[in-house]
């Protein structure tokens, strides 16, 4: 629903927002308030004690405020869990009962006080029994006031006094042109600047240049583009994100048109084929994995890594030739060693540079299948991050590709960098003089994979015969034209319903759009989606019978917002394709939509339990298209699908069916 409106301001919570927190504190105060109604019981007429009077007045007063925020808790919770989350208007007096709860806090604070003093004077001599029970009271009540602190500063809007200034469409009519368009311009910048003090904090730990001061603008005007536009609370997000899932999981679980299914039944040859990249996939998919140094190491090897890598790295120390960047106690280049099974004399060049958009990578000598391969590591530090949200689009034009072609901003700068490296500083001459028969392969796993995709076009003309594994690469990553050009010698692997191979700004645009949606159709209140959905989530069931995006309304009505959708929007959401008045219609979009890169795998896991499935899981693979991967799956597996170690195990445990059906 709209953010709550309290003292003047928009606030990062709705007004159906305090029915589990209150009536968690209601519980906790009913407890408190029965532990001092008997404590008072039994000692009643034993107040006698140097103190005492003190002690009796405390006590009784506490009992009478503890019962009136009772009734102002169970009047909150009450008119919260009314109504919908489009639907705010049962809730309409929670305000005044909310001011009211508020003021209870005085009384308390000075009750805190108060207990405070009396427990830490020296000269009350009474019963233990009685002294410990204040002591407890004193600190729960201390306790309740800091996390209601902490509550208050997380609901906190910076931008809560100026939200109201995002007009609707007839509002903004009634001033004058120059007056509008000032008043959306002094908003959005207050909007850019508090992205960027929130983009610069979560960074402090990191030295910052003029390229990261560029990227955390450029990434601030990314958020609040996104997020200006609708007035949804974090809560909202997550019961709408609940629905989706349950939504995708009632149409998953609908039977499939007899057309659907065979048109997935592959020919023979295309089956060979899949089979070949596929144990190419599984080999280099090591060399990707590797990239990532110790973490990946010791992420999957918990008990025996450190221990493996202080014993045998101080026998691999590489000359300074060899490596450049940061590798201390030789760490990284041990646990590369580990994962790939090459020799140190196999290794080329080894760089664990790290800025943003200059990421680590190395280049070796693959006996095996008789290859150069350049490894581009994923994402693994702040400095990347910023890199992968850097997400302004950038020309790429090709002499065999017609139209102009647009890729990712921070990738394509990632990929320059590192060509940069290979070409100039002749470390590819350097491997080819050693190895001359050999071919050219570049792999990576998400960060690293779109950047190797990049890199791969970049090299393609000087190395025609070469190619590229991407294992998870962003979704967002390259036109429609780059993206056809680079089904000759690119292969991406996707794993499940892995979210990063579906993240791209159009993808996010329609995620909002269904969120709105669904949450405005919904005719719950938010609190049991939330009980239900976590429910679902951790002991699965069927999906609940919520009213869908979809039910009793045609297609086309699905293009224009509902009346409840627009009490959700600040403004036209360009999600509808209805812009603001400002924009230009034919001028190219900001954000326009690009595809992952090459020929796509995706390995889907094959298992009928949905959650609790066996440790012999099954996995089946099958050549897909770009359409498959055009909107955001919710998934428990969303992120576990994007690991490397996930990856690595689904490729292994198909390559070894696929040996196992060729030994037969």
């Amino acid at each position: 629903m709209p953010g709550l409106v309290v003292f003047g301001r928009r606030w990062a919570i709705g007004s159906d927002d305090f029915v589990l927190p209150g009536a968690f504190e209601l519980f906790v105060r009913l407890v408190w308030w029965i532990g001092i109604l008997v404590l008072y019981t039994v000692h009643k007429g034993q107040f006698n004690c140097p103190g005492g009077g003190l002690l009796h007045s405390y006590l009784l007063g506490l009992l009478i405020l503890l019962a009136s925020i009772i009734c102002a808790l169970s009047a909150l919770v009450y008119i919260s869990m009314q109504g919908t989350i489009s639907n705010p208007g049962p809730r309409k007096s929670l305000p005044k009962i909310l001011y009211t709860r508020l003021l209870l806090y005085f009384p308390e604070f000075i009750w805190a006080v108060v207990g405070a003093v009396w427990v830490s004077d020296n000269s009350v001599q009474c019963e233990k029994t009685v002294i410990n029970g204040v002591i407890g009271t004193v600190i729960a009540s201390w306790i309740i006031i800091i996390f209601t602190i902490i509550g208050v500063i997380i609901v906190f809007d910076p931008l809560g006094g100026k939200k109201t200034f995002y007009l609707p469409e007839g509002m903004s009519r009634n001033l004058e042109s120059s007056q509008s368009g000032q008043l959306l311009y002094n908003v959005k910048s207050s909007a850019t600047r508090v992205w960027e003090k929130r983009i610069r904090l979560l960074c402090c730990c990191i030295v910052q240049d003029d390229d990261h001061r560029v990227a955390f603008t450029s990434i601030a005007e990314l958020f609040r583009n996104y997020f200006s536009d609708t007035d949804l609370v974090p809560s909202d997000i997550a019961a709408g994100l609940i629905l989706l899932h349950q939504e995708q999981d009632k149409m998953e679980n609908c039977p499939k048109e007899p057309e659907e299914v065979l048109c997935h039944s592959p020919s023979s040859l295309v089956t060979d084929d899949l089979d070949v990249e596929l144990e190419n996939a599984a080999h280099y998919m090591l060399f990707a994995a590797a990239a990532y140094g110790w973490p990946y190491y010791v992420y999957t090897n918990p008990y025996t890594a450190l221990c493996k890598l202080n014993g045998d790295c101080c026998r691999n120390r590489p000359t300074d030739s060899d490596i450049t960047g940061c590798d201390r106690h030789n760490f990284h280049f041990g646990s590369i060693l580990k994962i790939t099974g090459l020799q140190y004399r196999d290794f080329i060049h080894i760089s664990f540079h790290n800025k943003i958009y200059e990421i680590p990578f190395f280049v070796a000598l693959d006996h095996k299948k008789e290859a150069i391969v350049v490894a581009v590591r994923g994402t693994l530090s702040f400095e990347d991050i910023l890199t992968d949200l850097s997400a302004d689009c950038e020309d790429l034009t090709l002499e065999e590709v017609l139209e102009n072609g647009f890729v990712h901003k921070g990738i394509t700068q990632a990929a320059n960098y590192i060509y940069r490296k290979l070409i100039n500083d002749g470390i590819l001459n350097q491997a080819f003089t050693i190895a001359p028969e050999y071919k050219l392969v570049i792999v990576g796993h998400s960060l690293g994979g779109g950047t190797a995709s990049i890199l791969a076009i970049m090299l393609r003309n000087s190395f025609p015969t070469l190619r590229c594994y991407a294992f998870s690469p962003p979704g967002g990553l390259l036109s429609k034209s780059l993206a056809d050009y680079t089904k000759h010698f690119i292969v991406s692997v996707i794993l499940g319903k892995d979210l990063v191979a579906r993240l791209s700004m159009p993808n996010m645009e329609d995620l909002k759009r269904r969120i709105v949606r669904i949450v405005a159709n919904c005719s719950r209140p938010k609190y049991q989606i939330l009980l239900r959905g976590c429910w679902y989530e951790v002991f699965g069931g069927d999906p609940d019978d919520f009213p869908t995006e979809l039910d009793g309304r045609n297609q086309d009505a699905l293009s224009q917002p509902l009346l409840a959708e627009e009490s959700l929007m600040v403004h036209r959401s360009p999600s509808y394709n209805t812009l603001e008045e400002e924009s230009h219609l034919n001028s190219s979009p900001q954000y326009p939509r690009l595809y992952l890169p090459g020929k796509i795998i995706h390995i889907v896991e094959e298992c009928s339990s949905r959650r609790l499935c066996s440790s012999d899981i099954k996995y089946s693979a099958r050549w897909s298209n770009e359409s498959v991967f055009s909107s955001i799956l919710i998934s428990p597996k969303m992120i576990t699908d994007h690991m490397p170690d996930v990856v690595l195990k689904a490729l292994n445990s198909l390559s070894q069916e696929h040996g196992s059906c060729l030994s037969c």
